[in-house]
């Protein structure tokens, strides 16, 4: 019996890298149940907006054929890109 660490579906931290190194699919060895995504969180902010831009805000919204929310997290997205 070796010491060999494993992963899931008896695939060794070895063999599992090497195969994500080599390009090769590693789906079948994640539990997808359980994946996250680091920093992508969702955090309420609440934002206060003169009604003159709320107003521009759900013009443009509508425009683009989005939600006021999306619309403002496009803008926010692209400036901080």
């Amino acid at each position: 019996m070796t010491d060999k660490k494993t992963i899931g579906r008896d695939i060794s931290v070895e063999e599992f890298d090497r195969k994500f190194d080599d390009g090769e699919s590693i789906i079948e060895y994640l539990d997808m149940d359980s994946l996250r995504r680091p920093g992508l969180e969702p955090k309420r902010v609440n934002v206060d907006f003169p009604t003159w831009m709320v107003n521009g805000l759900d013009r443009e919204a509508r425009r683009l054929g989005v939600t006021r929310q999306a619309l403002i997290k496009m803008w926010i997205a692209e400036k901080l890109g």
